[in-house]
């Protein structure tokens, strides 16, 4: 291999790493939470205090509730349930984020909830 391919294979190497860490420094929450669920995110449930990112991969839905302000220790949670089927939760203190938490809904509807300190937000049926 010559020194030009070799410096075309560092320039593209280096490319794609400025790339990534400008998409992390752009949206934080978002590649936080892509991190940790595979898959394409298919909803953002915002509230007051945070949001909950829920991603879907074949049959499975994935989610994660980040806070709006991380940092300090307070009360999080997250939530996945398939409809027929029993809730898969995290909930502790956290500085950043909740979960992920994931379940196995195939083709039914699931009920994602979230709560960051005081604020929260639960879906109802989704992705039915």
């Amino acid at each position: 291999m010559g020194s030009g391919a070799i410096r075309r294979r560092l320039a593209l190497g280096l490319a794609v790493l400025t790339a990534s860490g400008l998409l992390a420094v752009a949206a934080p929450d978002d590649a936080h939470a892509a991190a940790h669920c595979p898959g394409r995110k298919v909803r953002t449930l915002p509230f007051s205090t945070g949001s909950v990112a829920v991603y879907k991969r074949g049959g499975y839905v994935c989610a994660v509730t980040l806070a709006e302000k991380p940092g300090t220790r307070r009360k999080m949670s997250v939530s996945v349930r398939a409809r027929g089927g029993r809730p898969v939760v995290d909930e502790g203190r956290y500085k950043h984020h909740a979960g992920p938490v994931t379940v196995h809904a195939g083709r039914r509807c699931v009920w994602v909830k979230g709560r960051v300190g005081g604020g929260s937000v639960s879906s109802g049926w989704i992705l039915c």
